[in-house]
């Protein structure tokens, strides 16, 4: 014990350094989300995250969202409990066999309007799940989806790009 404790006193650090802030940029693309949910909606967007059966790359960027760096409901994107108080759903992994029947719920349960969002690879077509014995396929075998995001997994700065290219495309519309 004592010689581990006086290597990591004498080594330093292992962990990576934190990214370049980018907070303007950051700043604007959130706020560009904010502005176009409060024109579509009237408010805030609201988003429920769903796990249909993923490695949880996903979920990690996704939850990175809401950590120091990005805080995105300083902007007015705010993650539910519940989907009956979502507007959004965001769908990572493949549809296995045994979250088809709760997606569907879940996806029956939001109100209208509603959108759904795959998140990932896995999300957009079983990715190397595809054709498992235990995996249904993409989110769109199962619910409409409405916007792909690519990436194994996409980072925090894509998944706010896909929201606000979701707004946008949604309030062209209109």
């Amino acid at each position: 014990m004592r010689k581990t404790l006086l290597e990591s006193l004498t080594h330093g650090s292992l962990t990576e350094p934190a990214p370049a802030p980018d907070d303007s940029a950051l700043a604007e693309l959130a706020a560009k989300v904010d502005r176009a949910a409060k024109a579509r909606l009237g408010r805030s967007l609201a988003i429920r995250e769903v796990d249909a059966g993923s490695c949880n790359g996903c979920e990690l960027e996704i939850h990175a969202l809401s950590n120091a760096f990005y805080d995105v409901e300083r902007f007015g994107l705010r993650f539910v409990a519940s989907p009956r108080h979502a507007d959004v759903l965001l769908v990572t992994g493949p549809v296995t066999k045994n979250m088809r029947q709760a997606l569907e719920r879940t996806y029956n349960a939001t109100p209208d309007p509603k959108w759904v969002v795959a998140v990932g690879g896995c999300a957009i077509d079983g990715g190397i799940f595809r054709g498992s014995y235990a995996c249904v396929g993409g989110v769109s075998e199962t619910i409409p989806v409405d916007l792909h995001i690519k990436g194994c997994p996409p980072s925090p700065t894509d998944l706010l790009k896909g929201l606000l290219a979701l707004l946008e495309h949604v309030s062209g519309k209109r």
